[in-house]
Formats: C-alpha cells, structure tokens, sequence
C-alpha cells in the first residue's frame, strides 16, 4: 500500500505543480531561486526526452503507453513477489512519474516541463525537466543499484 502512496504523491504533486505553471507563467516568464542553481520556466514538450520525436506526437504518446503498461506490469508482478524495498520504491517512482508525463500527454498532447538547473555542463543547463521526469530518472538509478537479485 505505501508504494501505491507514493506513485499517488509523486503524480499528484506533479500534477499540481504542473497547473500551476500552465496557468500561472507566460513562457518568456523566468524565476532564478538558490542563487540561480535553479530556473523555474514554462515549457511544452510535445516529444520524449530533449524534445526528440517532436514532429511524430502519435508515435510519442503510443511509444508512452507501451512503456508505461509494461513498467506497470513489472510494478505489479513485483508486488506479488514481495520484492525488496529498493525495487518497489523504485518501480513506485517510476509509475507516479511515468502517470503523470503519459496524462499530459494523453490529455494535452504535450508534457509540462518547468525546471532546470545550472550546472558546470553547458548543454545541460538548457534542459528543462518537471518532477515526473527527475522521479523517473531516480527510480531508474535505484532500479540499477537494487536489481541484481
């Protein structure tokens, strides 16, 4: 139960914030906090990762679905074998992560992204992200750190 609470969280949390910027910021609008590290804009991706596939929003959502149904399978099978903490914890992180991207998608043919960071690596500091997208980058590490059993 507490892993489905935490799927729930992160896509709820992220939903919130998600309509929040949507509504609340014009694109050109930016907000510097933690001395800079970190921007808060708005910005619609209509692709994966970095925008790729932008021009094919279809073949995006269905390549989504696909990927999201079989994470959630795995979650689920992951549940009835009562796998350890790392891995559901992760599997958890990436469902509320993978929900709340595939629902925009799936709603408004496009992701909300909404943050970036700066950091020493130039090409970096021009990717924005949103919640969803650093829970399911860190579900997939965990993944990596758990899953040797």
């Amino acid at each position: 139960m507490k892993y489905i609470l935490v799927a729930t969280t992160i896509f709820a949390g992220d939903f919130f914030l998600k309509k929040h910027i949507e509504e609340q910021r014009d694109f050109k609008e930016e907000t510097k906090l933690f001395s800079g590290k970190v921007t808060v804009r708005k910005c619609h991706n209509r692709g994966m990762a970095l925008n790729y596939l932008e021009k094919c929003p279809k073949l995006v959502k269905n390549i989504s679905g696909i990927i999201f149904l079989m994470i959630g399978i795995l979650w689920y099978l992951c549940f009835k074998k009562k796998k350890n903490l790392g891995i559901m914890l992760a599997f958890s992180l990436i469902v509320g992560g993978g929900a709340s991207n595939f629902f925009d998608r799936v709603t408004k043919g496009y992701v909300i992204d909404y943050v970036s960071f700066q950091t020493p690596w130039k090409k970096l500091n021009h990717v924005v992200f949103n919640i969803s997208d650093l829970c399911i980058f860190l579900g997939s590490l965990l993944l990596v750190l758990f899953g040797r059993d």
